[in-house]
C-alpha cells in the first residue's frame, strides 16, 4: 500500500510515499518525503484503499523532511476523512521544518488531528482570531518561501565552494567565509556570488564583475594567511 506525489523541485527525488499495513481495525500509515503539490491526491488514494472495518488510523510523518502550505491542506483532507467514516486518526513524529509549520499555524506539533484549536472567549473574538491566524499563516509562507529558496540555491552554492577549494586550497568553511565575506562587501546576494563564481570556471566563461572579483581575491588572501 505504497503511493508517491510529485517532487515540488527539479532533480529532488523526495516524493511522498504513504505505506504501511493493517492490524485488525487499525491502519499503521507511515509517511516519507515532501508535502507538497501532490502529496493530498497520494493521500486520497491510500485512504480509498483501507479495507472495511478500519476505525483507527495511526500516521507516522517522521519521514516527513519539508511541508510547505498544501501540508496544512493534507491534514485537513485526513480530518475530514476521520470525521466522514467515524474513524479515530492521529498523526505523530513531526520535528524539523514540518513541525515548524504547525507551529506557525498554531496547531499542535504533537499530534495536529488530537484537538481542535481553543474557542475564542472574552477579548480574544472571531475577528481578533481571525487576523491572528492571518499573521500567523504569513510568516509561515515568508518561512517557507525563504527556506524553499534556499534549497534551490545550495547546488550553485556548493558548485561555488568546489571552485575555490580547487583554486585557492582552502577547506569547505573557508571556502563557504570567501563566498559570505565577498557577498558582504559588495552587497550581492550569496547566489549570485556562487553563480558568479561557477561560470568563471567553465569553459570561456565570464570572469566575476571588477569589484566582486576584488572581495573573492582579498577573502582568499586572508584565509590562505
Amino acid at each position: 500500500m505504497t503511493s508517491p506525489a510529485r517532487a515540488p523541485h527539479a532533480g529532488r527525488p523526495d516524493t511522498l510515499a504513504l505505506g504501511g499495513r493493517t492490524e485488525g481495525p487499525r491502519a499503521l500509515l507511515s509517511a516519507r518525503g515532501e508535502l507538497v503539490l501532490g502529496c493530498t491526491d497520494t493521500l486520497a488514494g491510500t485512504l480509498a484503499a483501507l479495507p472495511a472495518g478500519v476505525t483507527r488510523i495511526e500516521l507516522d510523518v517522521s519521514g516527513v523532511s519539508f511541508m510547505d502550505t498544501t501540508g496544512l491542506t493534507f491534514l485537513t483532507l485526513l480530518g475530514d476523512y476521520a470525521r466522514r467514516h467515524g474513524v479515530r486518526v492521529s498523526a505523530t513524529g513531526w520535528h524539523g521544518q514540518p513541525r515548524r509549520v504547525l507551529e506557525l499555524a498554531g496547531l499542535d506539533a504533537t499530534d495536529p488531528l488530537r484537538t481542535a484549536p481553543p474557542a475564542a472567549s472574552g477579548a480574544r473574538t472571531a475577528s481578533a482570531v481571525a487576523r491572528e491566524r492571518a499573521e500567523q499563516l504569513e510568516l509561515l509562507r515568508l518561512e517557507i518561501e525563504q527556506l524553499r529558496h534556499a534549497l534551490d540555491s545550495r547546488p550553485v552554492i556548493d558548485q561555488a565552494r568546489g571552485v575555490l577549494m580547487a583554486a585557492h586550497a582552502c577547506t569547505p568553511d573557508q571556502a563557504w567565509e570567501i563566498l559570505r565575506e565577498a557577498s558582504q562587501r559588495t552587497n550581492t546576494k550569496l547566489r549570485q556570488v556562487a553563480a558568479a563564481v561557477t561560470e568563471s570556471a567553465t569553459r570561456d566563461g565570464p570572469a566575476p564583475p571588477g569589484p566582486l572579483r576584488a572581495a573573492l581575491g582579498e577573502a582568499a588572501a586572508r584565509h590562505a594567511r
